[in-house]
């Protein structure tokens, strides 16, 4: 059974916890948490992930400005990377898409939701 490493990118305590949970669900699974932008490219400085999960808006650096840092950086370009936004930020997803974000899942997030995009990306991995 393979595990995984996942980065969740997310301001929001609550929001951060309700990721992880769901992620918890994947067996081997083991999840890093970070507050924002410059966080995430802190660890990811440090570890290697399977996958990287980001909120849009948050403050200090949000999740489009990292899409675009990661994309940009050799070492970590072919993370998959999901996004998350908000019900009918359908700009934000566009844009997410276009840097190079792999998915996207809506808030308020349904668990089945998310799973069933960590199986279609952790499965083009294998």
């Amino acid at each position: 059974m393979p595990a995984y490493t996942f980065l969740v990118v997310e301001d929001s305590p609550t929001m951060r916890q309700l990721i992880t949970f769901s992620l918890k669900r994947i067996p081997g699974s083991t999840i890093v948490e970070a507050s924002d932008g410059i966080d995430a490219l802190k660890k990811l400085s440090n570890q290697k992930f399977d996958v990287i999960l980001t909120d849009i808006n948050m403050p200090i650096m949000d999740g489009l400005k990292l899409v675009s840092m990661v994309r940009n950086d050799p070492t970590h370009k072919d993370i998959p990377i999901v996004i998350i936004t908000t019900e009918g930020a359908e700009e934000d997803r566009k844009r997410g898409l276009a840097l190079g974000a792999n998915a996207y899942i809506a808030k308020p997030i349904q668990t089945q939701d998310l799973l069933n995009v960590m199986n279609v990306i952790l499965g083009s991995k294998g």
